[in-house]
């Protein structure tokens, strides 16, 4: 059984990704940051694992992630605490977290970022340029790393039920898509270790999650 490492999993995304993951023989551990979190996390499927992005350092990190064969980081401030909070999360825990994976020997690290064309078009305000900017330098920080890094950019996230078809590609039009469909093609990219070191963007589509993503290996 393959084992992995959620950072985020108490997120959004990470709650839909846990129950996912377990019913396709993959064991979930799920930092979480609150001990009234551990209960609801373990009865998703998932190994709870107590820390703090925030305050964790890389060698501290990696002693929680050992074990694991992959990282999903899908932790974001989500707008707030401000500039400040989604530097700490976003920038600073994401570098914490790929020094952790170098450290702990685990070379599989997927991350949930922003697609590049949000709000483009529209009026977005100095806070969300810079949520935009960190997240771009997380991405460039995963890309230099010596990881088998996967980048995965949704676009705007809806809480919906997913329908299981997506669009997938290096590079398609902006849309929306259900944090279900992210989770689902979070497991599909698991499970499909020839898609490597690529940045896909992802939205609501035609195709399938599992036959969207086995396009990207070809």
């Amino acid at each position: 059984m393959s084992h992995v490492f959620i950072i985020g999993a108490a997120g959004k995304i990470g709650r839909r990704l846990i129950p996912r993951l377990a019913s396709r023989g993959l064991q979930p551990y799920a930092l979480h940051r609150h001990a009234e979190q551990a209960g609801e996390l373990s009865a998703l499927g998932a190994i709870p694992v107590a820390g703090n992005l925030l305050a964790l350092d890389a060698p501290a990190l990696a002693r929680l992630m050992t074990g694991s064969e992959v990282v999903i980081f899908t932790a974001g401030a989500g707008g707030k605490g401000g500039p400040a909070m989604t530097q700490a999360i976003d920038g600073d825990g994401l570098t914490t977290a790929i020094a952790a994976a170098k450290l702990a020997g685990i070379r599989r690290f997927l991350l949930v970022s922003a697609f590049p064309d949000a709000l483009r078009g529209g009026k977005a305000s100095e806070q969300f340029e810079h949520y935009m900017a960190v997240k771009k330098r997380a991405d460039v920080q995963l890309v230099e790393s010596e990881l088998d890094w996967i980048i995965l950019r949704p676009g705007t996230l809806r809480d919906d039920v997913g329908t299981g078809k997506v669009r997938a590609d290096v590079a398609i039009p902006y849309g929306d898509v259900s944090r279900d469909d992210v989770a689902a093609t979070l497991v599909a990219l698991i499970e499909q270790p020839e898609v490597n070191r690529v940045i896909i963007e992802l939205t609501q589509g035609d195709l399938p999650v599992e036959q969207a993503v086995r396009r990207l290996a070809h």
